[in-house]
């Protein structure tokens, strides 16, 4: 059963509330400004999924997915772990951030009546590039070709529209004539 939440109030006492911490965190020294850099994307993202969760509501899913994979991987490269990781850290901060992106479709497919598939395509090439970043190897030679033949998936996809935009043009001229007749 979907809960009804004013969605612009509840947004709007969040930004608010997160500005308030990001200012003061501004002119703060030590511990405090770190943890208000560090937790505060990830903060929001998770009231964001929460807010979803509750509701039921898809719209919720997309900032909490997007925010939660901003914040940990601002909190991964933060935190001590990072130096324990093989790879660049850049790359584990985008395999952190697709991730996020991941978290939509996998959400709204649970809690909500629209399951938000797109999601996976920028998840899957931001993660592609983090895996690339991170790994080498195989992940940097995939996307190098990717690189190269992205050109062709256009190409593909146009002429996939252009025939689909054709073929309903030619059943309305059959179904006009079959009146006719």
């Amino acid at each position: 059963m979907k809960r009804h939440v004013d969605g612009r109030l509840i947004t709007g006492l969040l930004l608010l509330g997160a500005g308030i911490l990001a200012l003061i965190g501004q002119f703060t020294s030590g511990g405090w400004s770190a943890f208000v850099g560090t937790f505060l994307l990830l903060g929001l993202g998770l009231t964001f999924l929460a807010l979803g969760i509750y509701t039921r509501e898809d719209g919720w899913f997309i900032p909490g997915g997007i925010l939660t994979g901003l914040g940990s991987g601002v909190a991964l490269l933060a935190s001590p772990l990072i130096n324990r990781l093989p790879g660049e850290e850049g790359g584990w901060f985008l395999i952190l951030f697709a991730l996020g992106w991941f978290l939509i479709p996998v959400m709204t497919a649970i809690f909500s009546d629209e399951t938000h598939w797109w999601a996976f395509i920028p998840g899957g090439i931001i993660g592609l590039v983090g895996a690339a970043i991170t790994f080498g190897g195989v992940f940097m030679s995939t996307l190098t070709w990717a690189g190269k033949l992205w050109p062709l998936v256009l190409i593909a996809l146009g002429l996939l529209s252009l025939w689909k935009a054709r073929r309903p043009a030619a059943e309305k001229d059959e179904t006009l004539q079959e009146k006719q007749a």
